[in-house]
Order: C-alpha cells, then structure tokens, then sequence
C-alpha cells in the first residue's frame, strides 16, 4: 500500500476530487474539511493539515497526477512578527476595554477583513491559551484592567446573589419583629 504523506493514494485522490469539487460548487475549505472529516472519521483540523501538505508536496509524481487540472493552490502562510502580534494585542484589548466581545473587537481592528479577522482570531485565542502572562502584560502596559476570568465573574455573581438573599431575609425578619413590638406595645397599651 503506496501512501501519500498518510492517505492512501485513493483517500488522497478522493480528498483532492472531494475540494475540487465543493470549490467548483462555492463551498467554503472549513466546510469542506469539516464534511470530509465526519464523512470519513476524521477530524477536521487532520483533514485541513493533510490538505496543505499535499499540496506542499508538487515533487511528487503521484501528487502531480492527482492535481493535474485541478488548478488548486494553497495561500502562504504568513506568521505574525513579534510587533505584529504586540501591536494587534494592544489593539485588540483597547477595543475590548470598551465594553466590546473579542470577535467585535477583532472586527473593529481588521476593518472588516475577514480573511485578517480569521488570522487575528485565532493567534488571539493562541495567546490566550499558550502565552496568557504576555496578553496580562500587554493589558498592564496599555493601561487595561485585567480582564476577570470566568470564574471570578461567576462567584462575584455568586455572592452578590447571597447578599441579596440575606438582605431580602433581614427584611422580612426586621418587618415580622416590628410587626411584633407593635403587638406588643398594644397589649401593654402604650
């Protein structure tokens, strides 16, 4: 069995029929990488990865013959330099200190460019999830407040709801005693 960077080469063959095909019908790649990878038990983000590696792959004679016609081209991938990602952070979390979600945020700073706003999104999330201590510096540099974590809202929330119990409780505890002084009073005829 004669495999192409992992897939047979009837998996590559029928991946590469699969895109051509959904392109020529206006499908976008993520939709097809997602219906592709569910159809064969694979996930999207393989499908994606696999894709792009084929097409890297033109010295090859068996992906040569695959393509040919085909006319299918991968975009180069252009990574964020350092200033890049600094300068879009610092943006992104102005925006976001305005009362803005981050997709709205990230819109804002990309005008509208969805293909920048695809690439913002995701290095933002990756900053996140991978580099959290250089997003709080940003923030603190930009003069930003720390953004409050998930949890930290939730249990604010939490709290606030049991002091407003408590509060509700005390209310209605200082009514029933006043209601009874006043029967008291009355009984004793003040």
């Amino acid at each position: 069995m004669n495999k192409i960077n992992g897939y047979t080469e009837e998996e590559a063959t029928g991946l590469i029929e699969y895109i051509y095909c959904g392109r020529n019908a206006g499908k976008t790649l993520s939709y097809l990488f997602e219906t592709y990878g569910r159809a064969h038990n694979r996930a999207k983000g393989s499908v994606r990865n696999y894709y792009y590696a084929f097409l890297k792959n033109r010295s090859d004679e068996r992906v040569q013959r695959i393509l040919a016609g085909k006319n299918l081209t991968a975009g180069e991938i252009r990574p964020f330099t350092e200033e890049e990602t600094d300068e879009m952070l610092r943006k992104v979390l102005t925006e976001k200190s305005k009362g803005m979600s981050v997709r709205r945020a990230i819109r804002n700073v990309s005008h509208g460019d969805e293909k920048l706003m695809l690439r913002m999104q995701n290095k933002y999330r990756n900053l996140l999830k991978k580099q959290p201590e250089r997003v709080r510096r940003a923030a603190q540099e930009a003069g930003i407040p720390e953004e409050k974590s998930f949890l930290q809202r939730r249990l604010e929330r939490e709290i606030d709801a049991l002091y407003e119990r408590i509060a509700a409780d005390l209310k209605e505890e200082n009514a029933r005693l006043r209601a009874e002084l006043e029967k008291i009073r009355s009984v004793k005829g003040e």
